[in-house]
């Protein structure tokens, strides 16, 4: 039951709550987002040479970014425990910068837009960690939601990104 201003995740007393999707039909649904790391010229070199001292930071930062997709509803209250079918986390590494994009999929109730933004997110915090000797002021940024495929609403894309 939807309170009478509309929100979905608010009760009539406007108390939290977990919507329920039990009546939702099952479809395959994915999410992709993305994220940057602003790094120094240090970090730019030490990633394209495999020079990082704490080892493989973009497999360190990939496989936490997988991690956290699969655990996003321990971290994010409201959440629903569903299965994830598939995670793909690409980190490019650019001049000033390492892009993140992950692809998260699944056949559920409901979407995958928040497991796609927390699999960025730490992504993004383990890469930070794995170089933060090398560049204290590595900077977390842009992370957003890109597109979203499945479910009721069908396909969404972020304005400006071709299909």
């Amino acid at each position: 039951m939807t309170a009478d201003h509309g929100l979905t995740h608010v009760d009539e007393t406007g108390a939290a709550r977990m919507v329920d999707v039990s009546g939702k039909a099952v479809s395959v649904r994915s999410a992709v987002a993305t994220g940057r790391v602003l790094v120094s010229d240090d970090v730019v070199r030490a990633l394209r040479d495999s020079t990082v001292p704490k080892g493989d930071a973009l497999g360190v930062a990939r496989i936490a970014g997988i991690q956290a997709a699969k655990r996003t509803p321990d971290l994010v209250p409201l959440c629903h425990p569903i299965a994830i079918h598939g995670v793909v986390v690409d980190l490019d590494v650019h001049d000033d910068h390492v892009a993140i994009r992950a692809e998260v999929r699944t056949a559920d109730r409901t979407g995958v837009e928040m497991e796609a933004l927390t699999c960025v997110s730490v992504a993004a915090l383990a890469l930070v960690d794995m170089v933060k000797a090398l560049d204290p002021s590595a900077t977390i940024t842009d992370i957003r939601v890109e597109e979203k495929l499945g479910g009721k609403t069908g396909v969404w894309r972020r304005e400006g990104l071709e299909a």
